[in-house]
């Protein structure tokens, strides 16, 4: 099987589209879609019905936190931007997309590895891996051999083995790596429609569950286009400057 993984989507069509474009040049046969399908975005209806049509054939599918404010309103801890794009992004949902977004698992396991927005020890609060230290603390939360991550908007691959060293580095985009089963792997393959590494071009990222190798992936896309519409939706201007910029 050849499962993509695609996370922080961001109601962004226009990266979203050409991800799942190279995903399926790549040979994809499964999809991994890790949250955050909303906000920031012009375009959060289209986004989740195409999610939920990748649901519907089978595509793994876990709740953001963006996805659970949309569903259920800002929480108090976000700031000003966002908190007014999630009410904008409400208002351009209708009841059933809402509801497909409350009804999002926050976890899900399957063939031995595991699936998360934001970490495995407490993925109902949202807390960030930005470090190896918490890197380990989500792999020694779980059972899984290989585990899988958004919420943080760079590529980073991080490995603890069995005597309990760890390691971690920043993977070379198109670069095959093999993941063997006896270290635990958690990868976070950045994000398809904000990425903030300096580079505005979508991550994404392939697995092999047959030879156990990853690969992460950036695509370019128009990136101008999806600024413009965040633009003339009224949204904040550094929103639409992120996507240029890449950061």
């Amino acid at each position: 099987m050849k499962l993509a993984l695609l996370t922080d989507l961001h109601a962004n069509r226009e990266a979203f589209e050409a991800c799942l474009g190279a995903a399926a040049s790549c040979g994809a046969t499964d999809y991994a879609i890790l949250g955050d399908l909303v906000g920031y975005g012009a375009d959060p209806a289209w986004v989740v019905d195409r999610v939920r049509a990748l649901a519907r054939n089978g595509a793994i599918v876990l709740k953001g936190n963006h996805d659970e404010s949309a569903a259920q309103g800002p929480r108090p801890t976000m700031v000003d931007d966002a908190r007014r794009v999630i009410a904008w992004t409400r208002a351009r949902l209708d009841a059933d997309q809402l509801a497909f977004l409350d009804a999002l698992p926050f976890t899900v396991e399957r063939d031995g590895c595991g699936f998360a927005h934001a970490n495995t020890w407490a993925p109902a609060g949202w807390e960030y891996v930005t470090s190896r230290h918490d890197a380990v603390r989500c792999l020694q939360a779980t059972a899984a051999r290989h585990v899988f991550i958004g919420h943080v908007h760079e590529p980073r691959l991080y490995h603890l083995a069995g005597t309990g060293k760890s390691g971690d580095f920043v993977p070379v985009p198109d670069v095959e790596i093999p993941v063997p089963a006896h270290r635990q792997w958690l990868v976070l393959p950045g994000s398809v429609g904000q990425p903030r590494d300096g580079d505005p071009a979508a991550c994404w990222a392939l697995f092999d569950t047959d030879t156990r190798s990853l690969c992460f992936h950036r695509v370019p896309y128009d990136h101008e286009t999806a600024a413009a519409k965040v633009r003339e939706a009224g949204l904040p201007d550094r929103l639409a400057d992120r996507l240029i910029e890449g950061r």
